[in-house]
């Protein structure tokens, strides 16, 4: 069976007709856009917390969301509802607080962050009780309800749903920089399945806070570029040291073809095929011979029953540490093969940093952007190319060309390894 409103398997087609975006760039899909294209960086001297003796201090930071009170679930909840409000009112379905399908939201563990800590501490010095009982005691005191409400790993998607009126339960995933990626192909499985006619598809992420930032620069994961801050992420670059540490949301609703055609609504692209697999070789390093994300990307493409010839861009998970922009390289030579050396490949982490949970779903709103207005967004900073990766990596400056399918990687500590093909309506 294969009509407009089915694959070449029969399922039905999944579309999306509405997308949202919140960056370090900006607010919005049209303000990133234009940064973007510009070869704009959003990187910039972190100023939420000292950064005194510390190897980093710089960040794709979003903090022009008036939150009151900064903490890490409050802002990822802000900006996955300025993102999911955005793709909602693009997509002309429902409204922004009746949406009518379910919710998968990609987001990080949640936290108390170390200022809250040490005002709980100084909270129960008056209590009468010592040691743990002492802070227990300050931490069922009524200030610290909704504090305590925040932190639950499912606190972000159930305040996300209940103010975007999604149905049923929302889902909470958490794949590392997988997640985002990860959120979007649950969306299209469920689509596929006939369980709904619309899913909205969120990746949100607020880890620039300190304890992050020391964990993974302990990890030697880092750039250590603090005093330049837009040059400091170098994807694909032979001096690139290390990622930058970001911010951000990415929506996307989903539907039906059939479903949204019946609407009448406008189809801004389509997800032609999911792929993953999943890595055991170690915490943070990829297996040497690269089988988990070759899986995934191959993976991807046969779902979407396309060749890897027919690939015209690749958005890469280039994320600037020098083991994973090789292992990248190496994998999608493997799978595309001659074909990689006359396809455009760029990573939007040099101008944005990496969005870590929230990346899979930013850089699938970016990709879409990339096939709608047929500009490559580029790989700024690529001032060195390392004879180790020979690609064309849209060095620098943005590039006009036709393109109908676009290949998005993310891949994950942990080993959750994600890819997306996205294709032209």
């Amino acid at each position: 069976m294969s009509n407009s409103y089915h694959d070449t398997r029969g399922r039905p087609r999944v579309v999306v007709t509405g997308i949202g975006l919140v960056t370090s760039l900006g607010r919005g899909k049209a303000d990133n856009w234009t940064a973007l294209a510009a070869g704009r960086s959003g990187i910039r001297p972190i100023t939420r917390f000292p950064t005194e003796g510390l190897r980093t201090a710089i960040a794709g930071s979003v903090d022009f969301l008036d939150i009151g009170g900064y903490s890490a679930p409050a802002l990822s909840a802000a900006m996955a509802l300025a993102a999911g409000a955005e793709a909602i009112t693009e997509a002309r379905i429902g409204s922004p607080d009746a949406f009518p399908g379910p919710l998968y939201l990609a987001t990080p563990p949640a936290e108390i962050e170390w200022p809250q800590r040490w005002s709980l501490y100084d909270a129960s010095s008056g209590s009468g009780e010592t040691g743990y009982k002492r802070l227990l005691a300050a931490a069922r005191a009524s200030e610290w309800r909704e504090m305590r409400a925040l932190c639950p790993f499912a606190s972000v998607a159930e305040r996300v749903a209940a103010k975007l009126g999604t149905r049923g339960l929302p889902v909470s995933i958490s794949t590392a920089c997988a997640s985002g990626a990860t959120a979007i192909q649950l969306g299209v499985e469920a689509i596929r399945r006939g369980d709904t006619d619309a899913a909205l598809c969120i990746g949100t992420d607020s880890s620039v806070q300190i304890e992050a930032l020391i964990r993974f620069s302990l990890l030697s994961a880092l750039s250590t570029r603090s005093g330049a801050p837009a040059e400091a992420s170098r994807p694909f670059s032979k001096d690139r040291d290390g990622f930058v540490m970001a911010e951000g949301a990415g929506a996307l609703v989903l539907e039906s073809h059939a479903a949204a055609t019946a609407r009448g609504a406008e189809i801004l692209g389509v997800v032609l095929g999911c792929g993953e697999k999943a890595d055991d070789y170690h915490r943070t390093r990829s297996k040497p011979d690269g089988t988990a994300i070759i899986g995934a990307i191959r993976n991807a493409i046969a779902d979407a029953g396309i060749a890897p010839g027919d690939i015209d861009y690749v958005n890469a998970h280039g994320t600037s540490t020098p083991e994973n922009d090789k292992m990248e390289y190496l994998s999608l030579r493997a799978v595309l093969g001659d074909h990689l050396a006359a396809t455009p490949v760029s990573s939007n982490k040099s101008m944005i940093g990496h969005t870590l949970s929230a990346a899979g779903a930013i850089e699938a709103a970016i990709s879409l952007l990339t096939i709608r207005h047929g500009v490559l967004p580029p790989t700024i900073n690529y001032a060195m190319p390392d004879p180790e990766i020979p690609i064309d990596p849209v060095a620098n400056t943005a590039r006009a060309a036709p393109v109908r399918t676009v290949l998005s990687n993310s891949f994950g500590f942990g080993g959750q390894n994600v890819s997306l093909v996205l294709g032209a309506p």
